[in-house]
């Protein structure tokens, strides 16, 4: 008979490999998870598990960053292998030649199938100085659960599609708190009522994906498109109201 196994001495859970969307000699993209951090900074309290290390142990390389995603959004993250891809990408970012999608959940319905919110934010904690911040949104789907909401028998929600053409902190959630149509999830500047509705189905992620990349490769100059999908709990909020992916 064995002798049972003290938890101490078991060993610690293999993460599962972080899965790449595109990677050639020069860079990569990865899928990266929700909740998962991107590096170690001020924000991540203590915390010792970040992508930015899984990868180089789990490719053997040195990586650098060439842009950052929140911890609770999850999606495509571009990263090069040496320092001078990565300047030449983020040259490419900063020059506006990065296009980023990203897919959102909020409460209500915007009014218009396209808009635009133009409102300046600040750089985060430490950081007071407002700078010029710019998101486009289109409307993709709308619809409506039966959970009473402000003295109307049902909640209505939105699906969006969002683009940056800034990259401040935490733009595309703030925007949305600013414009009444918070972000399903997020618990920083969201609606804890709506959050908590989507708890109770099962949902407990932020809605916020980053669903496509498409950059100019710094080498051969060729535009390069990356697609990530939903992961399930995403696609479980998209299947409450029955919409098809966009």
């Amino acid at each position: 008979m064995n002798d049972p196994v003290d938890a101490a001495d078991a060993p610690a859970p293999v993460a599962e490999p972080l899965p790449l969307l595109y990677q050639d000699e020069w860079l990569a993209v990865v899928n990266k998870p929700a909740g998962l951090m991107v590096h170690d900074s001020k924000l991540a309290r203590g915390e010792d598990d970040f992508l930015a290390d899984r990868l180089r142990e789990q490719l053997g390389r040195p990586i650098f960053l060439v842009h950052r995603l929140d911890r609770a959004t999850s999606g495509c993250l571009l990263l090069a292998f040496d320092r001078d891809t990565a300047s030449t990408l983020g040259k490419a970012l900063m020059g506006g030649e990065v296009a980023k999608d990203y897919l959102a959940v909020c409460r209500g319905w915007p009014a218009e199938e396209s808009f635009t919110i133009d409102h300046d934010l600040d750089g985060g904690p430490g950081k007071p100085v407002k700078k010029q911040a710019i998101t486009h949104f289109q409307r993709l789907r709308t619809g409506e659960l039966e959970i009473p909401s402000t003295g109307f028998p049902t909640s209505r929600y939105a699906l969006l599609r969002c683009q940056p053409q800034t990259g401040r902190f935490r733009q595309i959630r703030r925007h949305l708190k600013h414009c009444f149509h918070h972000l399903i999830g997020d618990t920083s500047h969201g609606d804890g009522r709506h959050n908590r509705s989507f708890r109770m189905q099962g949902i407990h992620r932020m809605l916020l994906h980053a669903e496509r990349l498409a950059f100019p490769h710094p080498r051969s100059g060729e535009r390069v498109q990356v697609v990530a999908p939903l992961d399930q709990e995403f696609q479980k909020a998209m299947d409450l109201f029955g919409w098809p992916s966009p």
